[in-house]
């Protein structure tokens, strides 16, 4: 299964997990007298439209390159991310909103069943996290790394909203609201969290040089190839779920113009052999002095 299809496939999973999560709090919310766990249902609910539009980027990133879009269409991943960020800060806006004023309505104690599907709902969604973010290493897809954080927000969410839930039945009449707090203060942690999230897709839009680790592993590699006696610049540009490099190479200025093509052609094929994340590799052959 190639990154693209493990990111589709990853994306259908977070869908399933939120429509589900989605129906089960909105329940327990309205017949536990929770008006956090109702707050979570609505993340959940932006979650799903997340995950849709996320999948939506995946499979128009999978287009090949054509004459207009000679690099692919990866670049649609970070917009994307832009969209999946948005419907973080609308979540987070409609569930701080909804906790105003659930603060200043009167409103019973919730259930004290409640935490314990809360309970469950938080070691679902951190499982889910974990796989999901997981899979955005694998793939190097930054809309993934989104979609992920939109299952760690939910988690945090839930969390604030247990511990919430349990300081009003513990304390009891007078603090009905401390869900409602929890909620608040859930919805400020998912706005950092989007800030976060925004950041890398943001560099990846302005072509940032953010890939260090990669960069010197391209140097390793490119010393493999015989005919190469070292590199000089490196710049990288990602792509969707590809990097695509720009190297200068050094080699002997004694040699033929065709050999020095044969050699960056060597190199071109091994580096996008030895690294399979690579899209278009562009070699510029440098004499040594």
């Amino acid at each position: 299964m190639n990154n693209e299809q493990t990111a589709i496939q990853t994306t259908y999973f977070s869908i399933i997990g939120n429509t589900a999560l989605a129906l089960i709090k909105g329940l327990a919310g309205f017949f536990g007298n929770s008006y956090a766990l109702i707050a979570d249902a609505i993340e959940s609910t932006t979650d799903i439209f997340a995950s849709f539009l996320v999948l939506l980027g995946f499979k128009y990133a999978k287009r090949p390159a054509d004459e207009n879009h000679p690099y692919g269409h990866g670049k649609i991943e970070p917009l994307i991310t832009f969209g999946v960020v948005a419907f973080l800060v609308v979540s987070a806006t409609i569930i701080a909103y909804e906790s105003i004023q659930n603060i200043q309505t009167p409103h019973k104690i919730p259930k004290s069943w409640t935490l314990i599907v809360l309970g469950l709902i938080i070691i679902w969604k951190e499982i889910s996290f974990q796989i999901v973010i997981k899979k955005s290493k694998q793939t190097n897809s930054s809309s993934l790394k989104a979609d992920a954080w939109h299952h760690r927000s939910d988690a945090i969410t839930s969390v604030m909203a247990f511990i919430g839930i349990s300081i009003a039945i513990i304390f009891g009449q007078g603090y009905e609201t401390a869900d409602d707090w929890a909620a608040l203060f859930a919805s400020a942690f998912i706005l950092y969290n989007s800030y976060l999230i925004l950041r890398p897709a943001l560099g990846e839009v302005m072509d940032e040089q953010l890939y260090d680790d990669l960069i010197l592993e391209i140097r390793e590699r490119s010393l493999e190839v015989k005919g190469v006696l070292d590199t000089e610049k490196c710049f990288i540009r990602k792509s969707g779920m590809k990097f695509h490099v720009d190297l200068h190479a050094i080699v002997d200025s004694e040699i033929t113009v065709k050999s020095g093509h044969d050699i960056a052609h060597k190199l071109k094929d091994y580096l996008r052999k030895e690294i399979p994340n690579l899209g278009h590799v562009l070699i510029h052959i440098e004499p040594n002095e």
